[in-house]
Order: C-alpha cells, then sequence, then structure tokens
C-alpha cells in the first residue's frame, strides 16, 4: 500500500498583504481609496464592538458570546465582495461580518443578550441566522445555493465555518453534494488553529485543510486570514465563479483565536500563551493600517479619528440596545411550534401559572 503523504504543494497560497503591511509585487487589487478607507473602519469596529460586548458580558449584561480579536479581516473578507443579493450563512463568531452586511448593533446586543427580537436577520438582509450546533448551518447553506440554481439566479452563498467544524460529518456532505450538483456556494473554512481546547494538530493528519476540498473536485485554496486584501480577493474569485456557473469553492482562512473561544472559556488551562506572542505581530488591523499610511490616505490623527468615532458608534449602540431591550417571559412558548403539542401547552400553562404567582408581567 502506497503510504505517501499527499502533498498539498499545489493548492495556492495566497497573500497580497504581508505581515510588515507591504505589497507582494503585483497582486494590489484595484480597489478604490473609498472602499479602502471604509473596509479599515469596518475593521476598527468590529474590533470595538468586541471589546465593548466583552466587558459588558464580564458586567452581567451580556450572555455568553464567542469573541473574535485577530479575526476580523477574515470576518469582513467573506462579505465585502457580496451583493444584496447573496446569501451569506454565519457562525457564531460573525458579528464583524453581520454589522457589515447591515446588522445594526443594537439588534446583535440583543442577539447575545438572549432577546428573541435579536435572532431573526434584520429585513432586507439575506443572512441566516447562526447555529450554535457545530457544522450544522453548512447543509442548509448549500440548499439555498441550490434554490438559486432551481431559479437560474446568478447569486451566490458564502457560508462560514470553523476548523472544529470541518471534523463534522455535516461538512463534509455539503462539499461533495454541492461539488456534485455544481451549486453557487463559497465554503470558508475559518481556520484559527483551535476547536475550543483541541489544536488542529489533533484534528487532521494534514497541516492544510484545504487539501480536503479537492477529493470532493472542489477547487481549493489557502488564504491568509489576516490579510483583509487576500481575503476579500479570494471571495470576490469565487464568488463571481459560482454566480457565472463554476460550481462551490473552498477557502481556507489561515487565522488564529487570539482571545477565548467563548467568555465560558479560560485558554490558559490547555493552551501555552507563548503560542498566542507571534499572532500579535501579525495583527490584520496594524498591517492594514501601514499599508494605508504608506498609500497616504490616513495619518495617525485619521487613526485615532477612526477609533474615537467607532467607539462611539458602539457607546450609541450600546444604549439604544439598553433603552428597548425589555424581558417579554411570556412569549418563551411562542416561538417554538405553530401548535404546541400537549405536553407543552401543559408546561406552557405551568410556566405561566408561576409568573402570575409571583406578579410577573
Amino acid at each position: 500500500m502506497d503510504t505517501t503523504p499527499i502533498d498539498p504543494g499545489h493548492i495556492e497560497v495566497l497573500q497580497i498583504l504581508d505581515e510588515h503591511g507591504q505589497i507582494r509585487e503585483g497582486l494590489e487589487p484595484a480597489l478604490d481609496d473609498a472602499t479602502l478607507l471604509k473596509m479599515h473602519r469596518g475593521l476598527v469596529l468590529t474590533r470595538t464592538f468586541d471589546q465593548r460586548m466583552l466587558t459588558m458580558q464580564r458586567q452581567g449584561e451580556m450572555g455568553t458570546f464567542a469573541p473574535n480579536l485577530g479575526q476580523e479581516a477574515c470576518q469582513l473578507g467573506q462579505v465585502i465582495p457580496l451583493t444584496e443579493h447573496d446569501w451569506y450563512s454565519p457562525s457564531y463568531r460573525s458579528f464583524g461580518a453581520q454589522i457589515w452586511r447591515g446588522w445594526p448593533m443594537d439588534h446583535l446586543f440583543k442577539l447575545w443578550a438572549g432577546y428573541h427580537e435579536g435572532f431573526p436577520p434584520p429585513p432586507g438582509v439575506n443572512d441566516l441566522p447562526f447555529s450554535i450546533v457545530i457544522g450544522s448551518h453548512v447543509l442548509p447553506a448549500v440548499g439555498i445555493a441550490m434554490g438559486m440554481n432551481y431559479q437560474d439566479k446568478s447569486h451566490c452563498m458564502v457560508v462560514n465555518f470553523g476548523d472544529g467544524a470541518f471534523s463534522q460529518g455535516a461538512v463534509s456532505e455539503a462539499l461533495n453534494f454541492a461539488a456534485v450538483n455544481a451549486a453557487p456556494v463559497v465554503f470558508v473554512c475559518e481556520n484559527n488553529g483551535w476547536a475550543i481546547s483541541t489544536p488542529l494538530a489533533k484534528q487532521s493528519a494534514t497541516d492544510s485543510l484545504a487539501v480536503r476540498g479537492l477529493g470532493y473536485g472542489v477547487p481549493s485554496i489557502r488564504v491568509d486570514g489576516n490579510d483583509i486584501l487576500a481575503m476579500t480577493v479570494a471571495v470576490d474569485e469565487a464568488a463571481q465563479r459560482a454566480r457565472a456557473g463554476g460550481g462551490p469553492t473552498l477557502i481556507e482562512a489561515v487565522t488564529f483565536r487570539m482571545s477565548l473561544h467563548t467568555t465560558a472559556d479560560d485558554p490558559t488551562v490547555y493552551r501555552d500563551e507563548a503560542l498566542v506572542e507571534p499572532w500579535n505581530a501579525r495583527c490584520p488591523i496594524h498591517r492594514f493600517e501601514v499599508y494605508l499610511k504608506s498609500k497616504g490616505l490616513i495619518d495617525e490623527a485619521g487613526l485615532e479619528q477612526v477609533r474615537s468615532e467607532c467607539d462611539a458608534e458602539v457607546l450609541e449602540a450600546r444604549q439604544q440596545f439598553r433603552d428597548t431591550a425589555i424581558a417579554k417571559p411570556r412569549e418563551i412558548f411562542d416561538h417554538i411550534y405553530g401548535q404546541l403539542s400537549p405536553e407543552l401547552e401543559a408546561q406552557k400553562q405551568a410556566y405561566l401559572k408561576r409568573l402570575d404567582d409571583r406578579g410577573v408581567e
């Protein structure tokens, strides 16, 4: 039996902006100045929102959530090339992408604080709600892409999942089905190195997850996930191919989980923090700011202004959340089934009686 390891050398690796903020020769995309500045603001707003929500969680004002410190470029690059007609299926660490797609921040605050009205996507936004069940959202995303084929629509679906989700059978089924049926879907595997406490080396016998796509006949690429230009270009090319009938693409976005898996997690228990240090130098925001300054698009004063404006925007959204997030305990049975079973109806009535007994409106 041939035991020669699979050679991932024919998997293209894309990096446009290196760790020092320098463009690799001949690869700079043709993005106008306004778009580049909008991308930068999106990165800063994502991190500001993340940091503010972490503070709120520690103060008991927010539920458990998954911080995305260091993964901002990976998040935004997935959705920058999408049109309003394209669809996006996020995972639970995708709120930066959701903000870009049109989710108001107070809406996302409600989502993570456990208010029902925070979960449905805003009107006019073609996004799915995220799923906590790892990898379960990938197959429905392919289903929506298949619907585009049936309706002869020239749109695409981008679905995001982590390296841990790639260990789930549903993701492999989704890749195979999409490949066989040329579904217009872009699979983005956000490889941040850790599936909660499990490092990639204990999940996969290959260093590259992109090689898995080749087995299903899916064009695959490995991208520097901390390079917002590379992420945007890779997703844009894959989306254009999908819309033109070229079928699916797998993008492995290589990044690193700088912070907690969720706010219920303590990574110091299972991870040597020395592993985090090299990734500080690969900060997606810093390298993009070096690039923007080299182009003369912004200076230190301009950067500080963006940070200040983003902080004010997040604080305004927090106040909006505080003013409108009203608990409705009597409605918790209303969003499960169209018609409750007799058992659930009995539970509902017992629950409502307890609220009555305690004087809860």
